[in-house]
């Protein structure tokens, strides 16, 4: 038997803004149907960490705020910072305000080539811009690993921060055309209302995490409720209840829904 491949680092920011009436809305990516993984789903911005990430983080012309980080930490913020900016156009580093121009071809020129490529080409955008990445703005909200047993393809150890959109410095949010199809600002209420008559679809920890956020009802409480706590490891394990196969995760760490039905589920 061989063993089950490491998982892959992998890292999601949690975008928010403060909707008209004050509840919390996020940003959310339509996934292109084409994808390998969660295909036309409803997701966070994100995607998987590179080694160059780790090395911006560590650069102080490019980063600041990441002492004190261990390397899996420091490296996934700068790859949220990275993704939000492929994927949404939204500009999560600090520095002057940037060319509108300039920066849309810079975005472009991120989702024009593999992993590596991409973070290779921020560092020359944040180079050139004269912008940093700022570890303080994301906030750790969660850790979801899938257990080695898990029946999937890609095993994504994957990083949640939460992040304030309001701050971004980018002006025109706008799907990437490729990993995100569409772009979606809607409360965790709406986008699980829309979940449950299928109008929109989502995996488990999305699923997962659109119940806590719900639980808010300003961006103040929000932010504070989740900077208060230590940011939970979360592995789904797979259950027998009363004879049928559901997924849960542990109870006591922030989560108000903590297991779905087998039969329920998008696996990927």
């Amino acid at each position: 038997m061989t063993d089950k491949p490491i998982a892959i680092p992998a890292a999601t920011v949690i975008l928010a803004r403060a909707g008209q009436d004050g509840v919390p809305e996020f940003l959310l990516v339509q996934r292109g149907e084409n994808m390998a993984f969660a295909g036309g789903a409803l997701v966070f911005p994100g995607g998987r960490v590179d080694r160059v990430d780790g090395g911006i983080a560590r650069n102080p012309n490019l980063a600041l705020g990441f002492d004190g980080l261990d390397d899996a930490d420091a490296a996934a913020r700068v790859a949220c910072a990275r993704e939000a900016l492929e994927e949404t156009g939204v500009l999560l580093t600090e520095g002057p305000h940037p060319d509108a121009e300039a920066l849309a071809i810079a975005r472009s020129g991120l989702a024009s080539g593999p992993n590596e490529d991409e973070a290779y080409s921020f560092a020359n955008l944040l180079g050139a811009m004269g912008h940093r990445v700022d570890a303080a703005r994301f906030i750790p909200f969660a850790r979801w690993e899938p257990p080695a047993a898990a029946q999937i393809a890609r095993r994504f150890d994957t990083r949640f921060y939460l992040a304030d959109a309001g701050r971004s410095a980018s002006a025109v949010i706008t799907p990437d055309g490729f990993e995100a199809k569409a772009l979606r600002w809607t409360t965790a209420a709406r986008a699980l209302a829309d979940y449950e008559v299928g109008k929109a679809a989502m995996v488990f920890p999305t699923w997962c995490n659109m119940h806590r956020l719900a639980q808010y009802q300003s961006l103040a409480a929000l932010f504070e409720r989740v900077a208060a706590l230590p940011a939970p490891y979360v592995q789904p394990a797979f259950e027998m209840i009363e004879g049928e196969p559901w997924l849960t995760i542990p109870e006591g760490i922030d989560y108000p829904v903590t297991r779905d039905r087998v039969n329920n589920l998008r696996r990927e």
